[in-house]
């Protein structure tokens, strides 16, 4: 049997996890003193709701190798594959945790790692294409290729109403971060090829925003054989506006999404976008 795990940051609900088979692994917040497993005991309007009370920025944690290790060894008993979908390197060390858990274990040519290069629900993305090839028959190690070749096609781009959080997460420079902190001056951010936090440009407003964002989508043209979300981390006026344009320009996307603890940490309220797979060149 193959078996598809996931990180927190995939932002999947405990029931798609249910649902789908889907092995899963939290990522801890603190925040005000207390913390949190990501996607199980932390409502995800409640942790933007702290976020603004408190004024703190909150911390995240990996999983350890060990939490790993754990994992592995369980599908190591069951005579599984396993086949890893995981928070971009450039963002968190969950990948190292989770390498070096496969290292440690006589069972590597069965565990395959994947650095999604990748956040939020372009992770759900890849996870959920995965799934297709299980069921299409493909080997772990096919699936993983397959991964591999497919990551660099799985976009995300969106406007954040502050870079602020990004700066305090160590993302971007204080100098970013203060010229897009000027009024009404909207960052429209990106996962760039190798996992990081790409800046595409400041709008002045959220409209000339949506404008940038859609030209973005121009420039890399959807597939529409694909799954496409919009996406938002807290209040969805913005998103409301965003899908109105989406319409009219006529791009689809299949659902609204909220953002999870993991990546809202560097995002703030206020943020809203869209997930997509870009067309084959």
């Amino acid at each position: 049997m193959i078996r598809i795990l996931v990180d927190s940051s995939s932002d999947y609900s405990q029931e798609e996890v249910q649902e789908k088979g889907l092995v899963f692994v939290p990522i801890r917040i603190e925040l005000a003193g207390k913390e949190y497993l990501d996607g199980i005991d932390l409502e995800r309007d409640r942790f933007f709701e702290l976020l603004q009370e408190t004024g703190e920025f909150p911390m995240t944690s990996q999983p350890s190798p060990q939490e790993f290790l754990d994992i592995f060894q369980e599908v190591k008993e069951a005579g599984d594959d396993l086949v890893c979908i995981l928070l971009s390197s450039h963002l968190s060390g969950t990948c190292q945790s989770a390498r070096l858990a496969s290292q440690m274990m006589d069972y590597e040519d069965h565990i395959f790692i994947v650095d999604s290069r990748a956040a939020t629900y372009n992770i759900k993305v890849m996870a959920d294409y995965a799934l297709e090839l299980v069921h299409d028959g493909l080997s772990a190690a096919e699936i993983a290729e397959r991964l591999e070749a497919f990551k660099s096609r799985v976009h995300v781009v969106a406007m954040i109403d502050t870079l602020e959080y990004l700066r305090r997460g160590g993302r971007i420079g204080k100098a970013a971060a203060v010229v897009g902190d000027l009024a009404r001056i909207k960052p429209v951010i990106y996962v760039t090829p190798e996992g990081e936090i790409g800046l595409a440009g400041k709008a002045l407003g959220k409209n000339k925003a949506i404008n940038m964002i859609l030209k973005w989508i121009g420039e890399h043209p959807l597939d529409e054989s694909f799954p496409a979300y919009s996406i938002y981390s807290y209040g969805t006026e913005n998103s409301e506006v965003f899908e109105e344009r989406l319409s009219r320009e006529g791009i689809r996307f299949d659902e609204r999404l909220q953002i999870g603890a993991t990546i809202g940490t560097h995002i703030g309220p206020g943020a809203f976008g869209f997930v997509y797979v870009e067309k084959e060149k």
